[in-house]
C-alpha cells in the first residue's frame, strides 16, 4: 500500500470520497439525457443546471467559514446526508416516470448549497488524517480516484440509462454519498478550534489570509482564467469538432484524451518532487493553451487530440501539488475558509466563460473567442514566474507541520 493508505482512518476517508467521485461522474450526463429526453429543450437543461451552481457559489464563503468553526467530519458528514437525499429524490421521480422539473431543479439547488459546505471540508480532512509527510502522496491519490472516475463515469452512465434508466445514475450516486458518510462516522478527524466572533469577522480573516501571500492570489487569478479559458474550450469545441473533424468520434477521443492525460498527471504527481512546485504546476497548466490553439486552426486531429492530452497532464500534475502546498502553508484553523474562496474563484470564471464564448461565436466566428481564451490562459499562468513568492515558495521540510505566517525557504527555493 502507499504509505497514507496504511493510515485506518485515511483509508476509509479514501474509499468514501473514491466512490462518491463515481456517483459524481455518472450523474452529470444522466442528468442531461433525462432533462432533454424529458423536456426537449436545452434551456430546461441550462435551468437545472444553473440551481445547482449559483447556491454554491453564493454560499461557498459561508461554507469554509462553517468548516473553520466546526469540525471538518461533521460538516463533511452532514453535507453528504442532504446530498444523499437530494440525489435518491431525483432518482425517485425519474423512476416513477412523472418528472416535473421544478422538483428536480429544487433538488439540484439543494445539493448545490450542500456542496457548497462540502467543498471547503476537502483540505481540513486530510490534513486532519495524514501527516504532512504523507500529504502530497495522499493528495494524489484523491486525484488518481477523481482521474479514474471522470475516465470511467461517462462509459457507466450511458450503460445505466441505456439498460436500467437515468433515474437508477441517481440512485448510485445518493448511495455513494450514503457510504461516504459511513466511513466518515468511523474515523477521528483532528481539529483545530478558532474563537467564536462574528460571521465578517471570520470572513476577513480569511480573506487576510488568501491577500497575504502573493503566491496564492496570483495563482489563483491564473487557475480562475484557466477555468474559464476551459469553459470556452468546452462550448466551442463540439461546434469546431463537427464542421472540421467529423463530429462525434473526434470529440469522444479528444475528451477520452484529455482523461487519459489526467490521470497520468496525478500518478506524476504522486512521485515528482520539484523544487519549485508552484512555478512548475503553473507553467504546466500554460499548456491549456496548445489544444485551444490547434482547435482555433484546425490543426489536423491527432495533434489536437495529443496537444489537449498534455494539456490535462498538466492539470492532474497541479491539483496534488497545489493542494499539498496550500495545505502546508495555510495555518490550519482558516484552512477550509481559505480553500473556499479558491473554490469561489475558480468557479465563479467558469459561467462566464459558457456565457461569454457564443456571444463572441456569433460576432466574430468561434476561431477569435479561443484564440482570444489561449492568450489569456497562457498569458496568466506564465505571468506567475513573474512573482517573487511563487519563484521563492518551495516544500516544507520533512516532518514539518504546517507553516504559518510566512514563506518558508527550503535552500534558497519554494514550492507551492
Amino acid at each position: 500500500m502507499p504509505p497514507p493508505l496504511r493510515s485506518g482512518a485515511f483509508r476509509l476517508l479514501f474509499v468514501g470520497r473514491a466512490l462518491s467521485l463515481v456517483g459524481d461522474a455518472v450523474v452529470p450526463i444522466a442528468l442531461a439525457l433525462a432533462v432533454y429526453a424529458a423536456t426537449g429543450s436545452a434551456g430546461a437543461l441550462a435551468l437545472v443546471l444553473g440551481c445547482a451552481m449559483v447556491p454554491r457559489l453564493v454560499l461557498l464563503p459561508l461554507g469554509g467559514v462553517a468548516g473553520d468553526r466546526f469540525r471538518a467530519r461533521t460538516v463533511a458528514l452532514t453535507t453528504d446526508l442532504i446530498r444523499c437525499a437530494a440525489q435518491l429524490f431525483v432518482g425517485y421521480e425519474l423512476l416513477g416516470g412523472a418528472m416535473r422539473l421544478w422538483q428536480i431543479a429544487l433538488a439540484e439547488a439543494i445539493g448545490g448549497a450542500a456542496s457548497a459546505f462540502a467543498l471547503p471540508t476537502a483540505a481540513p480532512l486530510i490534513t486532519g488524517t495524514v501527516g504532512p509527510d504523507g500529504r502530497q502522496r495522499a493528495n494524489s491519490l484523491m486525484a488518481v480516484a477523481n482521474s479514474s472516475a471522470r475516465l470511467g463515469g461517462p462509459l457507466l452512465a450511458a450503460l445505466l440509462v441505456e439498460t436500467a434508466g437515468a433515474g437508477w445514475a441517481f440512485v448510485l450516486d445518493g448511495c455513494s454519498f450514503a457510504i461516504s458518510a459511513a466511513t466518515l462516522t468511523l474515523i477521528r478527524v483532528e481539529h483545530v478550534p478558532i474563537p467564536r466572533r462574528s460571521l465578517a469577522a471570520d470572513l476577513k480573516e480569511g480573506w487576510s489570509e488568501v491577500r497575504s501571500r502573493d503566491w496564492y492570489w496570483t495563482s489563483l487569478i491564473a487557475h480562475s482564467a484557466w477555468n474559464g479559458g476551459a469553459a470556452v474550450l468546452m462550448t466551442l469545441g463540439p461546434a469546431i469538432a463537427f464542421r472540421h473533424f467529423g463530429g462525434t468520434v473526434f470529440w469522444s477521443t479528444f475528451i477520452e484524451a484529455g482523461a487519459i492525460g489526467l490521470l497520468l498527471g496525478s500518478l506524476l504527481a504522486s512521485r515528482a518532487r520539484p523544487r519549485r512546485p508552484v512555478l512548475t504546476a503553473n507553467l504546466g497548466l500554460a499548456t491549456y493553451a496548445l489544444p485551444l490553439i490547434l482547435l482555433a486552426l484546425a490543426a489536423p486531429a491527432p495533434l489536437t487530440v495529443a496537444a489537449y492530452g498534455v494539456a490535462q497532464v498538466g492539470l492532474g500534475f497541479l491539483s496534488p501539488v497545489w493542494q499539498t502546498s496550500v495545505q502546508s502553508a495555510i495555518p490550519a484553523h482558516a484552512l477550509a475558509r481559505v480553500t473556499s474562496y479558491d473554490w469561489l474563484l475558480s468557479l465563479a470564471s467558469m459561467p462566464l466563460g459558457y456565457a461569454l464564448a457564443p456571444l463572441a461565436a456569433d460576432a466574430w466566428g468561434p476561431e477569435v473567442p479561443l484564440l482570444a481564451a489561449a492568450l489569456v490562459v497562457g498569458g496568466a499562468c506564465l505571468a506567475t514566474a513573474a512573482v517573487p513568492g511563487v519563484r521563492r515558495f518551495g516544500q516544507p521540510a520533512a516532518g514539518g507541520g504546517a507553516q504559518t505566517g510566512h514563506l518558508a525557504k527550503v535552500q534558497g527555493e519554494t514550492v507551492a
